[in-house]
This record gives C-alpha cells, sequence and structure tokens, in this order.
C-alpha cells in the first residue's frame, strides 16, 4: 500500500474564468485524491492534493495543461503534511 503524500500547488496564466476550479475537483475525484482547490486574488489558482502518490502526480500532470481554454503559465508545487481530507471541494 502506498503511503499518502500531499503536494500545494499554483498556478498562474489565464486560470480563472476558463472553468479551472470546477474541471479540478473532477480530475481530482477520478484519480482518486483529495484536498481542495481555490481562486486566488492575484488571479492564479491554488491546490491541495493529497492521496497516493501516482494519483497525485496524476492530477499535477492534468493541472500544467488546465481545462481548454486556460493558459497554464507556470506551475509551483510545493510538498506539504497531508492534512486528512476526506473529499476535494471548490475554496
Amino acid at each position: 500500500m502506498d503511503a499518502t503524500i500531499a503536494r500545494r500547488f499554483v498556478v498562474r496564466g489565464l486560470v480563472q474564468g476558463v472553468g479551472f476550479r470546477y474541471r479540478c475537483v473532477r480530475a481530482a475525484t477520478a484519480a482518486g485524491v483529495t484536498g481542495w482547490v481555490r481562486n486566488r486574488t492575484d488571479g492564479a489558482v491554488e491546490a491541495h492534493v493529497e492521496g497516493r502518490p501516482d494519483a497525485v502526480e496524476q492530477v499535477l500532470a492534468w493541472a500544467r495543461t488546465g481545462p481548454e481554454h486556460a493558459r497554464v503559465d507556470s506551475v509551483e508545487v510545493g510538498e506539504v503534511a497531508p492534512a486528512g481530507h476526506r473529499d476535494f471541494t471548490v475554496r
């Protein structure tokens, strides 16, 4: 059984107003991870994702491209401690 890991990432570019958060929830649910996603006041999107290492990487890979109308300029990823989230939500 794989250990649970957690990553916090910030996505910059044209990522607000393009359905990024909604589709992030779909990607996270499909991967079986928990956590949250939110818009930031600086125009970026921030997320906390936790689960199996391969599942977390699956969501990070999706975030590097984002939904159809997004333009992802950069994704900053940091390692954080798992918080024990039970689902994946929009904040």
